[in-house]
C-alpha cells in the first residue's frame, strides 16, 4: 500500500498537487509507523526566540506576559529546521519517456518535502525556481497561508530556457541569513566541477546541503533501435547518433557524470542522491527526515 502512495505513475493521475503532497506523505508517515527515529513526538521540550517569520500560534503569550520576551514553545521532534529548495526549471527538465516528467517528477518531490516540513513538522520553507535567472522566489517562513504560496510556486514553475546555476546560487547566497537544510533538485546537466564550485558556498553558513539528482530512466539506459537524431532541449543542438554509440560512448559519458557528480559532492561535503523518474519517492523525503533530525540542535 506505501508503495502505491509514493509511485509516480499513480501521482500523475491526481490533478493537485497539494492533493499530491498529502497522499504522499500521509502514506509515508503511516508507513514510518510512528517511528521515534524521526521525532514525531508531540512531547514539550523547551522554549525557543522568536525569530521574524515564525508563526506566531506557537508563542506562548503567558510567558510574554509575564517576561516582555517572546518565546516559541518547542516539542520533541521539532528542531525548526530551516528548508529552501531550489528547483531547476530549465528546458531539459520537460523530457519523460514515459507518462512523468522530470519537472513534475521534481514538482512532486518538492511538494511532499513542503507538506512534511510546514505540516509535520512546522519548519519554515521556502523556494528558488530557476533557469538561466531567478524566476521566483519564496521566502521561508510557516506563517499562514505558507503552504499555498508554495504550492502555486511550483505549479507556476514551468520548464523555460538554459540552467545556470551560478546566478541563482548568488542571489540564495545574499537571502541566506539563517542556517538550515537547502535542497537543489535538478538533472544537473552541466560539468560536475562547474555545479560544485556554485553550489558550495551554500555551505558557508552552516547549512546542510543536499542534490537530488533527477533523470528519466531511459536518459541513464537508452534504447535505440536505429540511426537517430538527438537534440538538446535547452540548445536545440543536433547530433547525428547509432545505437553502437548509445551503447559504448553515451553509456560510458552518462556512467563517468553520475560517478563525478556523487564524488565531487561529497567530497565537498554536500549529500547526492540519484532519483529515477519510474521509482517512488521515499528515499527523498527519507533524507528529508535524517537530515532534519541533524540538526536538532538549531
Amino acid at each position: 500500500m506505501l508503495q502505491r502512495f509514493l509511485d509516480p505513475q499513480v501521482l500523475h493521475g491526481i490533478s493537485s498537487l497539494d492533493l499530491v503532497a498529502k497522499t504522499v506523505v500521509d502514506g509515508f508517515v503511516a508507513g514510518l509507523h510512528k517511528s521515534p527515529d524521526f521525532g514525531f513526538s508531540q512531547e514539550f521540550a523547551e522554549y525557543r526566540a522568536y525569530t521574524p517569520g515564525d508563526d506566531l500560534r506557537h508563542v506562548d503569550w503567558n510567558l510574554f506576559a509575564r517576561t516582555e520576551r517572546c518565546y516559541l514553545k518547542r516539542y520533541r521532534g521539532e528542531t525548526n529546521s530551516q528548508l529552501t529548495v531550489l528547483l531547476d526549471s530549465s528546458n531539459s527538465m520537460k523530457y519523460t519517456s514515459h507518462s512523468v516528467t522530470k519537472m513534475d517528477y521534481a514538482r512532486y518531490v518538492a511538494a511532499s518535502l513542503f507538506y512534511l516540513s510546514i505540516k509535520n513538522q512546522r519548519d519554515p520553507a521556502g523556494l528558488i525556481a530557476f533557469d538561466d535567472e531567478v524566476r521566483n522566489y519564496i521566502r521561508p517562513s510557516t506563517r499562514a497561508g505558507q503552504l499555498y504560496r508554495l504550492m502555486a510556486g511550483l505549479e507556476q514553475a514551468e520548464p523555460a530556457a538554459r540552467t545556470d546555476f551560478g546566478k541563482p546560487m548568488k542571489y540564495f547566497q545574499e537571502f541566506l541569513r539563517r542556517r538550515g537544510i537547502v535542497l537543489v533538485i535538478s538533472d544537473f546537466y552541466e560539468q560536475p566541477e562547474t555545479i560544485v564550485k556554485a553550489i558550495e558556498p551554500l555551505r558557508f553558513h552552516g547549512s546542510e546541503v543536499v542534490l537530488f539528482h533527477i533523470l528519466d530512466p531511459k536518459e541513464i539506459y537508452p534504447e535505440m533501435k536505429g540511426p537517430a537524431i538527438l537534440v538538446d532541449m535547452e540548445t536545440e543542438q543536433k547530433l547525428e547518433v547509432i545505437p553502437d554509440y548509445v551503447k559504448t560512448t553515451y553509456r560510458a559519458k552518462m556512467d563517468n557524470h553520475l560517478e563525478q557528480m556523487r564524488d565531487r559532492t561529497r567530497a565537498a561535503g554536500m549529500g547526492y542522491h540519484l532519483l529515477e523518474t519510474n521509482k517512488p519517492l521515499d528515499r527523498a523525503l527519507t533524507e528529508y527526515l535524517s537530515l532534519r533530525q541533524s540538526h536538532g540542535g538549531m
